[in-house]
């Protein structure tokens, strides 16, 4: 007798991106000479986790009755507030009809706006490249995913496929959830134009009268996108009270302390009631899923976030690691030029993926030669953010060839 409920008798027990990573790193301890672009987490040139030295003295200094205590359902009222001025220094509009709860990292906030905008067996939104995750959260609260084309001819975002599909999902639904990664898109590495901000900004407002329409910013990578990572927020403004606007805010790459699982959802609701609602129901799903979050994580992100001397040095570490990633950006754009790549525009961030009709095999083959990359749907992501700037005419030979 099988005990496990039918529709999840076959899931498989692993990432298949960690799984990966796992075999790199053991033929790296083998003595093997690996290049290991499968993590989205920053390395250093030496093959070592990066992290901010103030963030990790943060971390250490909190008291351990702190550690040990329950959190508010919620999450700290001081980080809460923390989060919302720090995503919208530059619009004091959307901080004043802003709404948060805690989460365990992105993928929490992820979760809680799945759960809380779209009915079961209804769809997520989201581009024809997205995070693996997105479906495995979709599945794991019984809802479905669909995609539309991420790019259009020109290689920029595909405004007219969005279109389409928020029509067709409104006309279905009668709601939808769009969520969209941006900036530095996991695992594109693209991020969006103003100018593109505005068209979709304006594609939502036309939809915005056939049903629930939600917007999910996933901003897990803004930290390391090369310009203003707030900027598009001036394109949101105008949907305020007609779509409704969320943001997965996470510390784990901002603070390069991904196992603290500190994150937050953040609502923008210019109806009081509505906005009451929207907290309430979000706060319930907290204590339906992992009851509250780490008090200790939260505690040292609020002082982060807060205390001027711990800003400005985290500024000034994370300026240093942004430096180093720009330098292996730099450097896989003009090595893969010159070998004729295709992949989207690139100027920072994590990853970049490289479009390939035939990528497992591609994958497979590559491994082969000790050089580990994620096969996708017709392309292959690369991280280059795991990978050390003496490595990368390797990792480019090896896709190219």
């Amino acid at each position: 007798m099988l005990h496990v409920i039918p529709s999840h008798q076959h899931r498989p027990s692993d990432d298949p991106i960690f799984t990966l990573n796992h075999e790199a790193t053991q033929r790296i301890l083998r003595g093997e000479a690996v290049v290991n672009a499968t993590i989205g987490v920053l390395m250093d040139d030496n093959g070592k986790l990066a992290i901010l030295p103030t963030a990790a003295r943060a971390v250490a200094e909190v008291s351990p009755a702190e550690w040990a205590a329950y959190a508010p359902i919620s999450g700290l009222p001081d980080f809460l507030e923390a989060v919302k001025d720090d995503l919208f220094r530059d619009s004091p509009e959307m901080r004043a009809c802003a709404v948060s709860v805690a989460t365990p990292g992105g993928s929490g906030a992820l979760r809680l706006a799945i759960a809380n905008c779209i009915e079961p067996n209804q769809s997520l939104l989201t581009t024809s490249y997205y995070w693996g995750p997105y479906k495995t959260l979709s599945d794991e609260t019984d809802r479905k995913l669909v995609t539309f084309s991420m790019f259009d001819a020109h290689g920029n975002f595909d405004v007219g496929a969005l279109d389409r599909a928020v029509g067709a999902a409104l006309a279905e639904q009668k709601r939808a959830l769009l969520v969209i990664n941006d900036p530095c898109h996991n695992p594109t590495g693209y991020s969006m134009r103003l100018e593109e901000w505005r068209r979709v900004a304006d594609c939502l407002a036309s939809h915005a009268q056939k049903g629930s329409l939600t917007l999910l910013v996933d901003t897990a990578y803004s930290a390391y996108a090369a310009g203003d990572s707030r900027a598009f927020l001036k394109e949101l403004r105008p949907l305020l009270g007609k779509v409704g606007l969320l943001f997965a805010w996470s510390a784990s790459k901002t603070f390069t302390h991904y196992g603290l699982r500190v994150g937050a959802i953040v609502a923008c609701v210019p109806d009081a009631k509505e906005r009451a609602m929207m907290e309430a129901a979000l706060s319930y799903s907290c204590r339906g899923t992992w009851s509250n979050c780490s008090h200790g994580g939260m505690r040292a992100i609020t002082r982060l976030l807060t205390e001027p001397a711990l800003v400005a040095s985290c500024n000034q570490e994370r300026a240093a690691m942004k430096a180093l990633l720009s330098a292996r950006v730099a450097a896989f754009n003009e090595l893969a030029r010159a070998r004729g790549l295709d992949y989207p525009r690139y100027e920072g961030g994590f990853f970049v993926t490289v479009f390939a009709d035939d990528a497992e095999k591609r994958a497979l083959r590559m491994k082969d030669k000790g050089v580990f990359v994620v096969s996708a749907k017709g392309a292959l992501r690369v991280a280059l953010c795991a990978t050390a700037e003496r490595d990368i005419p390797r990792l480019v030979g090896a896709l190219a060839d």
